[in-house]
């Protein structure tokens, strides 16, 4: 166990958690200072290389004590060798629908506490459905499949200078609003391959493009050297994050959102055969044209399924298939 004493300057980073009274999760890093806040949005590339490359330079607190609190409730854990932690329980008493505070203790030895970390968790109304949607290439312009623009697009903008595909917000915010009302909307969640590192970068720019508030559910962090990876892990981990949120709430039908840049057909595919009449409806925007075929074997296979699918090069058509099929007014 480290000195913890030493680690006056350490923070607590917690990531918007969700659940529900019987299945609460919360994630989090721990790390030996404090990660560089962005202050200013500017066009200017310097500036916006050199906060990104910050949002890199990270050092994580590895086998450190956390303490959550939750109304009534303390758990503890420990942190694993990137920082990282998670917790999960059953809360003691009933909880509402609405976003719900945690605290989160970084403890040393004796248990005295060192530093603090603000989260919210994000507990659903038991609605119709629910909606998971990727992230790069879906929503935020990209460009995922050529690293070269990839890397351009994330060093040369800020969170709101990143292209959003026309329509998306339109198109979520109906979906949002399908079959309930606009005190009880439904459930998103944005599943990513990007990592952990782009969490708040990421939040700025749907709070900035007006798009639905959700749950991310993001990849492992990564460090400053691995940076020209970014977006490019095993998909295996997107598979298994959205199996975990249809397991959570099994009252809910389910609309996953992607794109065919990588893998998110086969990903959805596989996910609406293991839990049968779990998806209503998968929406694929079509990026790389020599994907195409394939993409189309796939949703078609889903449709003998009774899966709705949708093939979209603009957010519009999308739209329409989700009246056509009922999905929105």
């Amino acid at each position: 166990m480290h000195h913890l004493q030493e680690h006056k300057k350490a923070s607590v980073k917690v990531y918007h958690g969700y659940g529900h009274t019987h299945d609460l999760v919360v994630y989090g890093h721990v790390f030996k200072k404090k990660a560089a806040a962005r202050n200013r949005f500017t066009k200017n590339i310097f500036y916006n290389i050199i906060h990104l490359v910050r949002l890199f330079i990270l050092q994580p607190l590895a086998k450190a004590k956390v303490r959550l609190l939750w109304q009534n409730q303390q758990l503890e854990n420990t942190t694993e060798d990137d920082g990282f932690f998670k917790f999960e329980w059953k809360a003691s008493q009933e909880i509402t629908a609405g976003w719900h505070s945690v605290s989160i203790n970084l403890i040393n030895e004796p248990g005295e506490i060192i530093t603090s970390g603000e989260g919210k968790i994000f507990v659903p109304h038991k609605t119709q459905y629910g909606f998971i949607s990727d992230i790069d290439d879906t929503v935020m312009v990209s460009h995922s499949a050529t690293i070269g623009r990839r890397m351009k697009e994330l060093f040369i903008h800020n969170p709101r200078t990143r292209s959003v595909f026309p329509g998306v917000a339109k198109h979520y915010e109906l979906l949002s609003l399908a079959h309930t009302s606009v005190d009880i909307p439904n459930p998103f969640f944005y599943v990513s391959s990007s990592e952990w590192n782009l969490y708040d970068y990421l939040n700025d720019f749907f709070t900035f493009h007006g798009l639905p508030k959700g749950a991310f559910l993001l990849n492992q962090i990564k460090r400053w050297f691995q940076l020209w990876k970014t977006g490019k892990t095993a998909h295996e981990g997107k598979f298994l994050r959205v199996i975990r949120i249809l397991n959570t709430f099994p009252q809910q039908q389910f609309v996953l959102l992607g794109d065919n840049t990588q893998s998110d057909p086969a990903i959805y595919a596989s996910i609406a055969k293991k839990l049968p009449g779990r998806i209503f409806a998968i929406y694929i925007r079509n990026i790389i044209e020599q994907n195409e075929t394939e993409t189309k074997e796939i949703l078609a296979g889903l449709e003998n399924n009774h899966v709705f699918t949708c093939l979209f090069k603009e957010s519009k058509e999308a739209i329409e298939h989700s009246k056509y099929i009922g999905l929105i007014e």
